[in-house]
């Protein structure tokens, strides 16, 4: 098939655009940057189109002959820095969705396959890790990416494509892996391990999953019926695990503190404000840190029966992803 990507070199993209490839398809891949494509992708046969996912007209018209559309494309990274993001959430995770959603079909795909987040699924009553239809805790909503994910969601589940193109969506849990060069949160963990500024480790952890177990679901996913959704969460692990990890593959000690929840919540805060008032940048995240205090658990159920989605261990995938930030000489010295 010919598939277009958005997103192509993040780190889910880039993952997304190899597996592809791997598989025979013909790609394109819509990257903000031709310097970032040629250094992330130059070395495969995936078509280059740069454009905004704000600006839908400008590459709409190479959408024409695709059979797929992979959106994975989102304001996700930037939210975890400074500033008001209301208005950008909105604007990308929403807005922009839903007008390549209509582009899509007017151009008559057969198929489009959005990625939301796992982040948007709640637990059960029972405590029991939530599924597809499970709706998010009021704290999950504090977190205003999450937040922009449900209520775009909500707008994707309701729209009925009049040209009949089929829309599903992947709920992918936090991605990991090689090729997350932004970095986002998870790469960034890595580079404060190695610069020595994880003096202890903050209770709570969430569902980690490899970035290409989740592009490999995702072309599985193409041919299912219209509205389908999918979590491809991976497996509930610990921020100790993560970082006990880290340090097997680095060599550096792990530190042996542990913070208890509240105590990070409080050092995230002060770390924002201190770094607004010094304009550096915080060194610890409270949306983040908060997200994770939630310990947050999903299940993949649907996704290992229906598409034949399997999780690598996370071990396999931190080795992989500081492999790949040594091979680019990425790694703090």
């Amino acid at each position: 098939m010919k598939a277009f990507v958005t997103g192509s070199t993040g780190l889910l993209g880039n993952n997304l655009v190899r597996q592809l490839l791997a598989e025979g398809h013909e790609v394109i891949g819509l990257t903000r940057s031709a310097e970032k494509f040629e250094r992330m992708l130059g070395d495969t046969a995936a078509i280059r189109v740069v454009g905004d996912i704000e600006d839908i007209d400008g590459f709409a018209e190479h959408l024409t002959g695709c059979d797929v559309v992979f959106h994975t494309a989102a304001y996700f990274r930037e939210y975890y820095g400074k500033g008001d993001h209301l208005a950008k959430l909105e604007a990308i995770n929403v807005t922009a969705t839903l007008e390549l959603m209509a582009a899509s079909d007017a151009r008559g795909r057969k198929t489009f396959i959005h990625t939301s987040s796992a982040g948007t699924i709640g637990k059960h009553e029972n405590g029991e890790p939530g599924d597809e239809e499970t709706p998010p805790s009021p704290k999950q909503l504090r977190n205003l990416y999450f937040k922009s994910k449900v209520d775009g969601d909500a707008k994707i589940r309701a729209y009925q494509p009049p040209n009949g193109m089929a829309v599903i969506q992947i709920l992918p849990g936090w991605m990991w892996g090689p090729g997350d060069a932004g970095p986002t949160g998870a790469g960034q963990i890595v580079f404060d391990f190695l610069d020595g500024k994880v003096p202890a480790v903050p209770d709570g952890g969430s569902t980690l999953v490899d970035a290409r177990d989740v592009a490999a679901a995702m072309v599985r996913a193409v041919g299912k019926p219209h509205g389908e959704r999918f979590i491809v969460g991976g497996r509930y692990h610990s921020l100790r695990e993560v970082v006990d990890l880290i340090a097997r593959e680095t060599g550096k000690p792990a530190p042996k503190g542990n913070l208890p929840s509240w105590l990070a919540i409080g050092y995230a805060y002060m770390s924002e404000v201190w770094a607004s008032l010094t304009g550096g940048r915080a060194a610890a995240n409270l949306a983040g840190v908060r997200t994770m205090s939630e310990k947050h658990n999903v299940s993949s159920a649907k996704a290992e029966r229906e598409l034949s989605a399997s999780f690598r261990p996370l071990g396999d995938t931190i080795h992989d992803a500081i492999a790949w930030y040594e091979q680019h000489d990425m790694l703090p010295q």
